[in-house]
């Protein structure tokens, strides 16, 4: 098994979050990444052969202060796809690995350039974490409940989906232009704008003054009674999210709350915490597992809230092999699923 990208190879510079993420990403379908790491201790989130996000990778130790090797990268440069730059706005040009020295050596290569605020723009240099990246996107404003601080959706939005896969993406994309045009280039990808990006929807529906600006106002947000999170009476949650009439009614009905007139209407806001305080209450009244026995494989839009060491021993993950065991440390395997080329097994990190 190659994998959909084999024949692509990715010089990825080591670094944490997003880089090696997408990384990640293009190494589980088959394209070579050779990591390089700079010497000395790792960084206290690199969980070194333990570290599921830099699996599947040749990994090579380089000094690039030293001028041999510089010289190691620029040769592996010139016979490379891309090259993933997670270092802030001119490091890369301070090493000697500036676009266009890396350009002039493989005018073919894609140099992805991956940061917080982006290459230009008045915080192009200053210091950030996921956290500030999806801030200034607008994104952290619509996590959490009304009237609290927002809450902050672990890395998942700015390193991740703003990051990691808005590169890998955009690697993909400016490969595929060089194999058709010779050209290659550089591709610019900022957290803060990827976690915009991601947040289409909800700018789309504020737009239309159809998503509120306030927390838990809307649909998606918590507002809705039925698209929430309820805690069960052994202190678990479960989720509902039946928007849709068909889905909607039958949830009424296994909740027993078909006849009752106070839910006829589910668009009236205005109602929502009150019925919101009435469907709590009942979830509370069974277990989590009861509740799994009576919505699980229904149309209620149900699912149990799992937590991290739960959802691999879930049957409809074992079924799809959505966690894999490599060595001990179990993690996610790689997503999405190919038909014809699927990704090779799993290696981490030598």
């Amino acid at each position: 098994m190659a994998g959909a990208l084999h024949g692509i190879t990715v010089i990825e510079l080591a670094g944490i979050g997003p880089g090696p993420f997408a990384g990640m990403m293009l190494a589980d379908h088959g394209a070579r990444v050779i990591r390089i790491e700079r010497p000395g201790p790792r960084h206290e989130s690199d969980f070194g052969k333990r570290d599921a996000v830099n699996r599947n990778r040749e990994i090579r130790t380089v000094d690039l202060k030293d001028p041999a090797g510089l010289a190691e990268v620029l040769a592996l440069v010139g016979q490379a796809d891309a090259l993933i730059d997670v270092f802030r706005p001119g490091v890369i040009e301070r090493l000697g690995l500036g676009p266009d020295v890396l350009l002039a050596r493989n005018p073919r290569l894609v140099v992805g350039r991956m940061s917080g605020f982006g290459q230009t723009g008045p915080r192009a240099l200053q210091a950030g974490h996921d956290i500030n990246y999806i801030a200034l996107s607008g994104a952290l404003s619509t996590y959490g409940r009304k009237g609290q601080p927002p809450v902050v959706p672990a890395n998942a939005v700015g390193d991740y989906a703003g990051g990691g896969m808005m590169l890998a993406f955009g690697l993909l994309a400016a490969i595929l232009s060089a194999r058709s045009t010779g050209m290659g280039q550089v591709v610019d990808c900022a957290m803060s704008d990827g976690a915009a990006l991601i947040s289409a929807f909800t700018y789309s529906g504020f737009a239309n003054d159809w998503w509120k600006e306030e927390r838990e106002s809307n649909v998606c947000d918590g507002g809705a009674f039925f698209y929430d999170t309820y805690e069960t009476a052994d202190g678990k949650y479960v989720s509902i999210g039946a928007i849709e009439p068909q889905f909607y009614g039958l949830l009424l009905d296994k909740l027993g709350l078909a006849d009752d007139p106070a839910f006829a209407d589910p668009s009236d806001r205005a109602r929502w915490p009150e019925l919101k305080q009435r469907v709590a209450a009942i979830f509370r009244s069974r277990t989590r597992d009861a509740w799994c026995a009576l919505l699980d494989h229904t149309e209620t839009c149900f699912a149990p809230v799992l937590s991290l060491s739960e959802a691999p021993h879930d049957p409809h993950n074992i079924a799809r092999g959505t966690f894999v065991d490599v060595g001990g440390v179990v993690q996610p395997a790689p997503a999405p699923r190919f038909s014809l080329t699927p990704a090779p097994p799993v290696r981490m990190p030598e």
